[in-house]
């Protein structure tokens, strides 16, 4: 605790008497300050004990004594020394009056007690209250850190928790708890969420303090993380403002969780070497090899059914200078993964390739449901007008069909073709078992595949639009009637004799044979593609 007016009566070296205001001692005292000033208030900050002599003051004047001591109310001084024996033998009533009816602490203080003397004892007593805290919070930082390596930030903060006595709350990449200090306080750490992920957004370092009356304590939230994108979050609740002491112990727990979380970063990056090696065995037909490379890592992810995503973000200009300002773009689709399945205590392989992500996970686990809702968060938000601003990562996402580990290739390739498709389609997620439910026709809407149809029916069009005959029609009635002559005719209006001479001016025109499955093959999806009607 700070120095107090109580402390420095109780003094025996300076032999203060209390003249007024005795029931205002126990206000702390920032600094003692000697002014003989008719108005000092313009110089003080609050917190003084202010000493005089009445050198420049008229302190018999109930009027001005009154003013005098309401401004230093006013400004914030908790007390006012007074040396009799210089320019007054004793202290005049009219300040001894003003003081009591502002309740402002008057201490009389004898002329062989120098105003120096009190300043030292102020000075030594802030000293000794800062070396107090000092080591208390040294202190603490040995139990935080104690607690840290021998049970984990549980432990830690539990430690904190105590140290502040209120509560604390780790939360991880997503914003969401991990552990809470004491237990009863996961409730208040879940309402905090939305705080959290705000906060998330600014660079790291941040903090804010969270307040008011829809919360039972003042709430600080810290980053955690040396990156530009936070790692984790910690909140402390506490019932008021912390101390010093407490100040370095939330300090020390800041620091310890950092290392944490950079640790783990290291780990993570560790981790995602081995999980890309494994991923190339599994793609190359040798899941013998990446179990054993594997060993414990993945736990029983490479035996069971899994899935595979494959991820892509097609920044505007704006979202890529953001995303080179904040990390990657894909970071928020492995963060949901990575937090879902630490949550649900499932093992998931995560792998970045450039400009791609890479993610494998158990089949119906949380880790694909939390890719599927992000996916689907973010396609509901660009189906709002307001929010879909031009701004956003094109995230595309392809999800395979469940397989086992020896056909983990082949759930590659579903992959990347339902992330085909979804660009095609200007979708977030596609799954593959969607594609074979569909149907092939919407893909012919690829610009590559339109080309390819005007190039192959550009001579039969440049036939007709010379009026000696309808060709593209005629080709069109007898490929869907599977070259059935007289039901084309009849859907055409013509005799089969003319759509047969219509069939060969087709042939000798393309230079290809009708009685080729694959031409009458290309010719229909090139009809299709040109004109789906």
């Amino acid at each position: 605790m700070p120095p107090t007016l109580a402390l420095l009566v109780h003094h025996s070296a300076l032999k203060l008497t209390v003249r007024a205001g005795e029931d205002r001692l126990d206000v702390p005292v920032r600094w003692a300050h000697v002014s003989e000033l008719a108005d000092p208030v313009p110089y003080m900050e609050g917190g003084e004990l202010l000493l005089i002599t009445a050198l420049k003051l008229d302190a018999e004047d109930p009027e001005a004594m009154h003013r005098y001591v309401k401004r230093l109310v006013g400004a914030g001084v908790v007390g006012l020394g007074f040396a009799v024996g210089v320019n007054y033998e004793e202290i005049p009533e009219a300040l001894v009056d003003a003081a009591e009816g502002e309740g402002l602490p008057l201490l009389e203080v004898p002329r062989r007690t120098p105003f120096l003397a009190i300043s030292k004892a102020v000075s030594a007593a802030i000293a000794a209250d800062q070396y107090r805290a000092v080591t208390a919070g040294f202190a603490a930082q040995r139990e935080l850190t104690k607690q840290a390596l021998n049970a984990g930030p549980e432990g830690l903060l539990a430690a904190l928790a105590a140290q502040v006595d209120g509560w604390a709350a780790l939360y991880d990449a997503s914003g969401a708890v991990v552990a809470t200090a004491p237990e009863w306080a996961g409730r208040r750490a879940s309402r905090l969420t939305a705080e959290v992920e705000r906060l998330r957004e600014r660079p790291a370092p941040a903090s804010s303090v969270v307040g008011g009356p829809d919360y039972e304590d003042r709430v600080e939230l810290h980053s955690l993380g040396t990156g530009r994108r936070p790692r984790a979050a910690l909140a402390v609740g506490t019932a008021a403002a912390p101390g010093t002491a407490e100040r370095y112990a939330v300090h020390s727990a800041i620091a310890l969780l950092t290392l944490t979380t950079e640790r783990s970063r290291s780990l993570q990056e560790a981790e995602q070497r081995v999980g890309a090696a494994v991923l190339r065995m599994l793609l190359a037909g040798e899941p013998d090899h990446a179990r054993a490379v594997a060993g414990d890592l993945y736990g029983g992810l490479l035996d069971a059914p899994f899935r595979i995503i494959v991820a892509e973000a097609a920044p505007s200009v704006a979202a890529r200078a953001r995303a080179e300002a904040e990390g990657d773009a894909l970071a928020g689709i492995a963060e949901a993964a990575e937090s879902a399945a630490a949550r649900a205590g499932e093992a998931v392989l995560v792998v970045p390739e450039g400009e791609r992500l890479v993610v494998l996970a158990a089949d119906g686990g949380a880790a694909v449901t939390a890719c599927a809702g992000y996916a689907a968060a973010l396609e509901a938000a660009r189906a709002v007008p307001e929010q879909a601003a031009g701004d956003e990562d094109e995230l595309v996402v392809g999800l395979s069909a469940p397989v086992g580990p020896i056909a983990a290739a082949a759930a590659y390739k579903q992959a990347e073709q339902a992330l085909s498709v979804a660009r095609r389609r200007g979708r977030v997620l596609v799954e593959h078992e969607q594609l074979a439910a569909g149907s092939v026709l919407p893909l012919l809407a690829d610009d590559a595949v339109k080309a390819f149809a005007d190039g192959l029916l550009r001579a039969l069009h440049e036939h007709d639009a010379t009026g000696r005959g309808d060709l593209v029609a005629s080709l069109r009635a007898w490929l869907s009637r599977h070259g059935q002559w007289d039901a084309a005719a009849a859907d055409l209006g013509v005799h089969r004799h003319t759509l047969r001479y219509r069939m060969r001016r087709v042939e000798e025109i393309l230079g290809r044979s009708l009685d080729d499955p694959d031409v009458r093959m290309e010719l229909w999806l090139a009809l299709k593609a040109t004109s789906p009607e």
